[in-house]
């Protein structure tokens, strides 16, 4: 469980390979998280984000393999982990996602629906368990990796944008399903992030990196705010861009 300082003892990460989740189990294993059990489909990957949880000062990290194109086993990937922890879960991070390629993946109707099936069917069918499971131990958290781009969603990046914003908006609904249950969740909405995903890609106005996306979570997971952004100003940036007129948003959008 949580120690006296409100820091979790155990964590999952749904999508352990992650640039953004493994820079916050960095943070979280100096901060005395003992036991991280991380989930995706490159061993390789999981193993040496693995090995990095236990430099950081976890004691003990275990893996389990899964294809987030396949919503069919989000349940036994949910239950395959909480069983490694061991115990009731403290957090779990769901950080599974693609980003792609908009110019190569709007006319090709597979591509499109390979997007919507790891940001969207996967989390929703993986969160719809974990609820269950949370809600019977009575505690713990679930921390949902969403973007800005679900806040107003881009021509230029309509898919994976219209992807999180549909998990971004089922998220809410969760988090207040959950009040007065002992269990709640949190969204993350970084900004443009320097990572694996964006290689290559051009930097935009308050472009971060994975470690400040990192030391805003961990700030934002104790104060329990619901939504933490990263960072924290784009919170009044999108306050202003989300009721631009159509018109003048797709100018600035499309730059």
């Amino acid at each position: 469980m949580d120690n006296a300082f409100g820091q979790p003892q155990n964590v999952v990460v749904l999508g352990g390979s992650s640039d953004i989740a493994r820079a916050i189990v960095r943070k979280l294993c100096a901060a005395r998280t003992n036991t991280v059990v991380l989930c995706g489909r490159n061993q390789d990957l999981l193993d040496a984000a693995a090995a990095e949880a236990r430099d950081y000062g976890a004691a003990t990290t275990e893996t389990v393999l899964f294809d987030a194109e396949d919503p069919g086993n989000a349940t036994r990937v949910v239950a395959e982990a909480l069983a490694k922890v061991g115990g009731p879960v403290d957090l779990v991070i769901v950080a599974v996602g693609l980003l792609g390629t908009q110019s190569e993946m709007e006319d090709d109707p597979e591509a499109a629906a390979r997007m919507i099936t790891v940001n969207v069917t996967w989390p929703v069918a993986a969160l719809t368990e974990l609820r269950a499971r949370l809600v019977a131990q009575g505690r713990g958290r679930i921390l949902v990796i969403s973007s800005v781009a679900a806040v107003r969603v881009r021509r230029t990046q309509y898919l994976y944008g219209g992807a999180k914003a549909g998990l971004d908006r089922l998220c809410q609904g969760i988090a207040d399903s959950l009040e007065g249950t002992g269990a709640s969740l949190q969204i993350l909405r970084p900004g443009f992030v320097r990572s694996k995903m964006t290689t290559g890609q051009r930097e935009i106005p308050f472009t971060t990196g994975v470690n400040e996306v990192a030391e805003n979570t961990l700030r934002g997971l104790a104060t329990g705010e619901r939504i933490i952004w990263s960072p924290p100003i784009l919170r009044y940036v999108f306050f202003v861009l989300r009721h631009l007129p159509a018109t003048l948003w797709r100018l600035l959008a499309d730059r």
